[in-house]
Parts: structure tokens; C-alpha cells; sequence
């Protein structure tokens, strides 16, 4: 029997409403929103037509992350995660037994350009070209040093 345990999710999609970051008692920020994925494969109806159907999957990011997130999308934005699948359950105030299963995001990335995002003019050119993907822990910036001609390269 094999011990391999893996928990990795990567959703592409559009946002269904604006994210609300909201802070924790302790002050972490929080967001949690839904992101509608379209189904790789179209459904047919009846009379032929292809139906486009989507799933609409529970989300949930924090720290900075989560900032970032609410920042820089809107509803209809598009937006990139990766991740891992979360269960947990609590007790209402009725004393029943209720579930959630999300996403809980390790790293949010844009899809869009500037011109084709739905909410143009909600990013300023500076901190769309300036904000790399986002992850947490922030990840270093790669050192690349510019070659100036080809006559530089080793082969």
C-alpha cells in the first residue's frame, strides 16, 4: 500500500461577486468568495444546442493572500489559485451539524490582461505590472542577469 498523500487544487475561473476581506478577533485578514468555473465539457440539450455549465466552488484565502485578493479583483474578474480542498464542520445554533468543503489558497495569480479584464479601469497600470502572482510566504524574485548580445552566450 502506498503512503503518497497529496492535496493540491488549481482553479481557473471568474469571481461571482466582489471579495469582502474581513479580519479575524486576532486581526488576520480574511477572504472567502466563489469562483465559477466553467465545465470542460458542454452538455447538450434536446434540440442540440451545446449548454455551457459551471461549478461554483467555495474559496477561502488569508494574510496577505487574502489582501491581494481583494485588492486587485472584482466580481467577474478572472483568477487563477492553486490550493488544497478543506472539510470542517461546526455546530449551528439549532445544535445541528453543519459542513463546509472550500479551497483554502496557497497562490492567486491574474489571467487577464488589463484590456480584457471585464472591470477595466479598477487597476492602476503601476500595481498591474508591479504585483506578481501572490503567494504565502511571499516567494523571492528570480536574479536574472541581462545579456546585452549574443555573442555573450557560452555556445
Amino acid at each position: 500500500m502506498s503512503s503518497l498523500n497529496l492535496n493540491k487544487v488549481v482553479l481557473c475561473g471568474r469571481l461571482t461577486a466582489d471579495p469582502e476581506l474581513k479580519q479575524t478577533q486576532s486581526g488576520i485578514a480574511v477572504v472567502t468568495f466563489t469562483l465559477a468555473v466553467n465545465r470542460r465539457f458542454q452538455s447538450r440539450s434536446a434540440d442540440g444546442a451545446q449548454a455551457q455549465q459551471a461549478d461554483f466552488i467555495s474559496v477561502v484565502a488569508w494574510r496577505q493572500t487574502a489582501e491581494f485578493i481583494s485588492k486587485y479583483f472584482k466580481k467577474g474578474s478572472a483568477l487563477c489559485v492553486t490550493g488544497s480542498i478543506q472539510t470542517r464542520s461546526w455546530q449551528d445554533q439549532q445544535g445541528q451539524k453543519r459542513y463546509a468543503t472550500e479551497v483554502v489558497v496557497d497562490e492567486a495569480m491574474f489571467v487577464d490582461s488589463r484590456n480584457e479584464s471585464p472591470a477595466q479601469g479598477s487597476y492602476t497600470p503601476e500595481a498591474y505590472n508591479n504585483t506578481p502572482a501572490f503567494s504565502t510566504p511571499a516567494a523571492a524574485a528570480p536574479n536574472f542577469e541581462e545579456l546585452k548580445a549574443d555573442d555573450d552566450l557560452p555556445f
